[in-house]
């Protein structure tokens, strides 16, 4: 059994345009092709990829298989052709970041002007998850994850060490006082994460997570409300660097933490075979000495 290429882009755009007509009409051919090519496709491969009705289509689980193949194909083939046109220029073409928001915000953002200088053709796109994002389901070249990794699957660039910082604003410690010890972190309303749980553990000698009364999903929104004297956090320093510097926050139980964290390491994450890995390796070699960690 040979499958041409041009069926398997068939059935790709299939699947991405959620339409046969609309398929068709993408590739500027006829509708009854497209439907032909689909029919032979599940003729060869003895099985259904898709269930159609005639207001919607749904992938079938060998669908789904067999789509994660394709794509890891197709992957290949363009690799192969982006190695030999890249080798007289810039690296160029669409590359999809994925980080948690503060990330986002305080690091990326920062660089991105300089970035667009260096590698006008490359088309950045940016996304934010707060949870770990799943590379292949939402097509992302590169995600960068705090903490500690678990996916043996994919390549780990480190882009250094973010330490963890308890903080508070100054009028909050004016009105409350300073916490001397861990154990004073009881007399003090603490903010802290809804999920996951281990970014609750502070980092503190002798001492597991704390209990935190104010809750979020998010850090940024955790370092907006402690600058607005809402009580204490723990951030990463990549998040309060500048605050601390101004005089926004103040750092807090310093000699009470312990000297490192597998929640202090900045890794950049990303699959061996990906196709964009000359971008890839642009993105990360740009930004690693330019972080502010």
């Amino acid at each position: 059994m040979i499958t041409q290429s041009e069926d398997l882009l068939i059935f790709l755009t299939v699947i991405e345009q959620k339409s046969f007509s609309k398929a068709a009409q993408q590739l500027s051919i006829q509708p009854a092709k497209v439907s032909r090519t689909i029919s032979k496709l599940e003729e060869q491969l003895r099985t259904t990829l898709i269930n159609r009705t005639t207001r919607s289509l749904h992938l079938t689980e060998e669908g789904k298989q067999f789509l994660s193949i394709i794509k890891k194909g197709f992957s290949y083939i363009e690799f192969a052709e982006q190695t030999l046109l890249q080798k007289d220029r810039k690296p160029f073409g669409r590359l999809r970041v994925d980080a948690a928001s503060p990330f986002i915000f305080h690091q990326i953002i920062p660089l991105i002007e300089e970035f667009k200088v260096l590698y006008p053709d490359i088309q950045l796109e940016l996304t934010s998850h707060e949870d770990y994002t799943d590379l292949l389901k939402n097509e992302t070249d590169i995600a960068i994850r705090i903490g500690k990794l678990n996916n043996s699957s994919m390549v780990a660039a480190n882009l250094g060490k973010s330490r963890l910082l308890i903080v508070a604003s100054p009028q909050y410690i004016r009105k409350n006082g300073v916490p001397k010890s861990p154990n004073d972190l009881n007399k003090h309303t603490l903010i802290g994460f809804t999920n996951p749980t281990s970014l609750n553990d502070w980092n503190l000698k002798n001492q597991n997570k704390i209990t935190p009364q104010i809750l979020t999903n998010n850090g940024e929104i955790i370092r907006q409300l402690t600058l607005a004297n809402h009580r204490i956090s723990c951030l990463s320093s990549f998040m309060v660097n500048n605050d601390i510097a101004e005089g926004r926050l103040v750092p807090l139980l310093t000699k009470s933490q312990r000297k490192s964290s597998p929640r202090e390491n900045v890794n950049a994450v990303f699959y061996k075979t990906s196709a964009v890995s000359t971008r890839v390796r642009a993105f990360i070699d740009f930004i690693k000495p330019r972080l502010d960690l």
